[in-house]
């Protein structure tokens, strides 16, 4: 379940999921979908049988291009509908701009934003038309919240590249408790030369805003130390990362 994020993440979710009383059933196709008694029974290929109200059924996303005329008149578009644009969003057609989840990734409304008004300032000659920063923050909807910035431990493995980690649990916090949040946390990923901070990941209450901080002191090239040498409003779930950052340097010192 949600591959692309890293998997101590995943495994929190799915354990709070479960708290929840979400069955999840993971690599197990589906065989069958019928109806039975006015509820969806969905047979997998172990032969389980999931009996539920509604069954929503997911294949990705294509772009809602059909229609429009587009080859007709030159734009590009691949065999899912997504148009195909260039670092300015323009398409094959030089005065034609496309923006949003109809180009493909990343297929966020936050970039999506910054892609309409990139495109506006491109297209009229007017300021500065630079491209969206790349470090892109990744926010999921889910209860609890999950929210992600920069790389996780699996892609700095298969890169090669040496990585230590920083831990902070809400329940170390004293805002923590007092929103009764005793199972989310956060993860900060550094380099353990440098310090530099290369990927922040957080589980848990409110994590879609806090991820915002960790983007910032990435994108200006931030450190352990930062966190470390910077007191934070208390009783605050942000005092988080100054608590992660503390675990990441005592890590350190322990393999010295």
């Amino acid at each position: 379940m949600l591959s692309f994020l890293d998997h101590e993440i995943v495994d929190n979710l799915m354990y709070l999921m479960r708290k929840q009383r979400i069955t999840l059933v993971l690599g197990n196709g589906s065989k069958d979908i019928f109806v039975e008694n006015n509820q969806v029974v969905t047979t997998t290929e172990s032969g389980r049988r999931v009996v539920s109200d509604r069954l929503l059924y997911t294949a990705g996303r294509t772009g809602n291009t059909d229609g429009l005329g587009l080859t007709e008149i030159g734009v590009e578009i691949d065999k899912r509908g997504i148009i195909k644009v260039d670092d300015m969003y323009r398409t094959a057609v030089p005065n034609i701009y496309a923006v949003g989840d109809v180009i493909g990734f990343p297929s966020l409304a936050s970039a999506s934003m910054d892609q309409g008004r990139l495109a506006a300032i491109h297209a009229f000659k007017k300021g500065d038309a630079s491209c969206i920063n790349t470090l892109l923050p990744f926010g999921i909807w889910t209860i609890p919240e999950v929210s992600i910035v920069g790389e996780s431990e699996e892609t700095l493995s298969a890169a090669g590249q040496p990585y230590e980690v920083g831990i902070c649990r809400f329940f170390e916090l004293a805002r923590g408790q007092i929103m009764n949040d005793h199972d989310g946390m956060l993860k900060m990923i550094f380099d353990p030369g440098s310090r530099r901070i290369l990927g922040v990941h957080i589980v848990g209450e409110r994590a879609n805003e806090l991820i915002h901080l960790g983007q910032a002191v990435m994108t200006h090239g931030g450190t352990l130390d930062y966190f470390m040498e910077t007191v934070f409003n208390y009783p605050t779930l942000t005092e988080a990362y100054k608590t992660a950052a503390m675990d990441g340097f005592a890590r350190l010192e322990a393999k010295k």
